[in-house]
């Protein structure tokens, strides 16, 4: 099954359960990859996370009942699962910018956000340069967090890393680079090995790697393991033999590479992976990184393999 069928298929659960608990496991299963990818192709698909889809979708079908003025704003907060009726006026305010009360009074203006479909759209971007590389198994090292999945995908809570808590995997980066754990990586990351590109940085990412609590993705600032690399104090991940699609970017001011995967992500979920003979084998990626201290470039790989 394609992509945008599959995504098709979790609209249709989500919206058939609108009205009571969506089993994030269910989702995944839907959609043949981890809860946290699916978060990720959703939000790079369609500009918008799929919690915040769930919540607007609910808030819609909420405001439309309550013109039946019969239907009290308790029972509606609770069969659109909120805990509360003030955290439901609060929700829904902030959404159509009136109360619930309110919302029963002829003439209001409400905002409806209607179902969401997929289909490919030509948009006639400029092109988009990829290879496909066949790599053994290996193993990268570093610095490990578990994040929450809040349906942003990267816009995330830190579960644990040495209780440090961080919103997001940058925050991770940002620490590392300010207490010199970035730098003691670099040192103890060795030569890169012969899969891996020359020139390259000696410090990368890599996500979804290995299997978590529900509702939450591992990252790591990582090295790829070499003869000579030290891992003494580091997690280790074994990354299994797949086939990768690499997609590059162009060289970039550093201040903008968030920006920047952001875009690569959006490309290749959006543009390429509907569209290509290949789907995601799981849910792993890399950030590869190359460059200077001016001028950043980035790699983006992903796990993918032949559709059957």
């Amino acid at each position: 099954m394609d992509l945008l069928s599959r995504m098709s298929l979790v609209i249709t659960y989500v919206e058939d359960n609108l009205t009571s608990e969506i089993d994030q496991e269910e989702l995944a299963k839907i959609a043949g990859c981890s809860i946290y990818n699916l978060y990720r192709m959703f939000s790079f698909i369609t500009d918008i996370s799929l919690t915040e889809y769930i919540r607007r979708r609910r808030l819609t079908l909420a405001a439309i009942e309550l013109q039946d003025k019969d239907i009290k704003v308790i029972d509606l907060s609770l069969k659109y699962g909120y805990d509360s009726p003030v955290s439901f006026s609060r929700a829904f305010q902030a959404l159509h910018g009136i109360t619930p009360t309110k919302a029963r009074t002829d003439g209001v203006t409400l905002k409806a956000y209607p179902r969401i479909s997929f289909q490919i759209s030509i948009k006639g971007e400029k092109e988009m340069d990829y290879r496909i590389e066949s790599k053994d198994a290996f193993q990268v090292f570093g610095c490990e967090g578990v994040f929450k999945t809040d349906g942003s995908g990267m816009n995330a809570d830190i579960l644990h890393d040495n209780a440090v808590h961080h919103s997001n995997p940058h925050e991770l980066w940002n620490r590392n680079h300010a207490n010199g754990a970035y730098e003691k990586l670099v040192a103890d990351a060795g030569n890169l090995p012969s899969f891996v590109s020359p020139g390259l940085c000696k410090v990368h990412g890599v996500c979804d790697y290995k299997q978590t609590e529900p509702g939450t993705f591992a990252y790591m600032q990582c090295a790829f393991k070499g003869e000579n690399s030290n891992t003494d104090g580091y997690t280790v991940a074994n990354i299994p033999a797949h086939t990768w699609v690499i997609i590059p970017s162009e060289k970039f001011k550093w201040d903008k590479v968030v920006e920047v995967v952001n875009k690569l992500n959006k490309r290749f979920f959006s543009e390429w992976l509907p569209t290509a003979e290949y789907e995601q084998a799981n849910g792993i990626n890399f950030e590869v990184y190359g460059g200077n201290s001016d001028l950043g470039y980035v790699e983006l790989w992903y796990a993918v393999k032949k559709k059957i």
